[in-house]
């Protein structure tokens, strides 16, 4: 199976066009949902960054994550279907890669906003203590 590249995808600037969001119709909200529904298991990211320096098997995936072989084999199972992840076959070896590369600057966005929510926080608990040290 060829790698896709995210040459292959729109660019971020050209995936609803000039559509305004608000009027996305519940087809396409619902595949959007179902989308992030499948990011959003824990186990199925650890997969995901396991992959990101390159294909793996099962087994190299089990090593890296520290997760079952079940469990392993469900995830990749949701992430195929999901078209994230890519599974070839080389004789008796099953490899798996990243299909859809912009999953990783969308993990960085996610990732971006979270430290900038945890830095507002601390700024907040900081001005809290220097509140309370004036009692």
């Amino acid at each position: 199976m060829p790698k896709i590249t995210a040459s292959q995808y729109p660019s971020e600037t050209t995936l609803l066009g000039n559509q305004d969001v608000s009027n996305l119709s519940p087809a396409v909200l619902g595949m959007i949902a179902d989308f992030f529904k499948v990011l959003s298991e824990m186990s199925r990211l650890q997969i995901i960054c396991a992959l990101k320096n390159g294909e793996k098997n099962v087994s190299q995936i089990i090593e890296m994550t520290g997760l079952g072989q079940a469990n392993v084999s469900k995830h990749l199972k949701v992430l195929t279907q999901a078209g994230i992840v890519n599974r070839t076959q080389e004789g008796v070896n099953v490899f798996y890669a990243i299909a859809n590369p912009l999953v990783f600057p969308l993990c960085d966005i996610v990732c971006n906003s979270i430290a900038t929510q945890l830095q507002q926080q601390n700024q907040q608990l900081e001005s809290l203590k220097s509140f309370q040290e004036l009692f």
